[in-house]
């Protein structure tokens, strides 16, 4: 169902995009079923030319990797303080702060190392200069500027945004960070989204020295983190638009919301959507999805979601 809406005229013209920020390298886990219909915007600094590479990617249908530090200041910077740390993961705008968290196991990978300059730019205008108005699925990882990174895409786009994801703090460890209660504050005080996810994240309470202490074997100390119980210090937050604004709900918003929701399995909302859709459109792809999502929910409440396979059989069984 999701290769016959994305294969659609509508998206032909404007297809998804993704915007990712703090980018691995490697494929956002949750993109890979529509993946080749999109269009990505990967940020992921490195020490290469602070350029921009277009490609046809083997993943997306285009892909623009930008090899610079991507900022959500108002104005544009030459360059920044780039602070580098001892796990590269933790490397920051920011300047980070392992003494508020000594007493956490994974306080010395926040170590400062050695501080860079690094070519900037600001979300805003990379955007502008590709001419991309409307971004569909935002991710961010950017160690404490997510909220700033968001908002700078500028009102409206950030009104315009079906899915959002970001991993703010929750206690404190860089310097001026975004915390999450202050997501949750501005995504409630603009009323465009609702968060479908929370999931707290962290690390076992306990100091380094006290894990030390235990043994010096590095796989030892392996299982003794795994028998602690992790304490919460950062959230990975989802976002899905609300679909009230009358500018969203166009027929091809409508359309991909429907595949973000399906593809997060949030086969309520989706059927919202669909209703949403069949009251506003005479297309007959609304009817279509709405019936793919009731049985989805049935599936699952006869237990059938979590066995892919037998999902399948089902939908052939009932003519999908």
């Amino acid at each position: 169902m999701i290769d016959k809406i994305l294969s659609r005229p509508e998206f032909q013209t404007e297809p998804p995009v993704l915007v990712d920020v703090g980018a691995s390298g490697e494929l956002h886990a949750r993109w890979k079923p529509f993946a080749k219909y999109a269009v990505c915007i990967a940020f992921d600094a490195d020490d290469r030319d602070f350029g921009y590479v277009e490609s046809e990617s083997g993943h997306f249908r285009k892909l623009y990797t930008f090899n610079h530090i991507v900022t959500g200041t108002a104005s544009e910077s030459d360059t920044s303080d780039f602070y580098l740390t001892t796990s590269p993961h933790c490397s920051s705008l920011l300047r980070p702060r392992p003494d508020l968290i000594q007493e956490y196991a994974f306080a010395p990978k926040f170590e400062p190392t050695k501080v860079v300059q690094l070519k900037t730019r600001t979300l805003r205008s990379t955007l502008d200069s590709l001419q991309i108005k409307q971004v569909d699925w935002f991710k961010t990882d950017s160690q404490g500027t997510d909220l700033r990174l968001f908002r700078n895409l500028g009102d409206e786009r950030t009104r315009q945004v079906l899915t959002a994801e970001f991993e703010p703090g929750i206690a404190s460890i860089y310097e001026g960070e975004d915390k999450l209660y202050t997501v949750l504050q501005y995504m409630e005080e603009t009323g465009s989204h609702w968060l479908a996810e929370l999931l707290p994240k962290g690390s076992p309470r306990i100091t380094p020295a006290l894990l030390d202490s235990f043994s010096s074997q590095p796989l030892v100390k392996k299982f003794v983190l795994f028998s602690l119980k992790n304490s919460a210090v950062w959230g990975e937050m989802t976002y899905l638009n609300q679909f009230a604004d009358e500018a969203t709900l166009t027929q091809r918003n409508l359309l991909l919301g429907w595949v973000f929701a399906t593809t997060l399995k949030q086969h309520g909302f989706a059927l919202i959507l669909t209703q949403k859709g069949k009251s506003r459109f005479s297309d007959p792809i609304f009817s279509e999805m709405e019936s793919y999502s009731r049985r989805r929910i049935w599936g699952r409440v006869f237990g059938l979601g979590f066995w892919p396979e037998v999902v399948k059989k089902f939908d052939k069984l009932v003519g999908r």
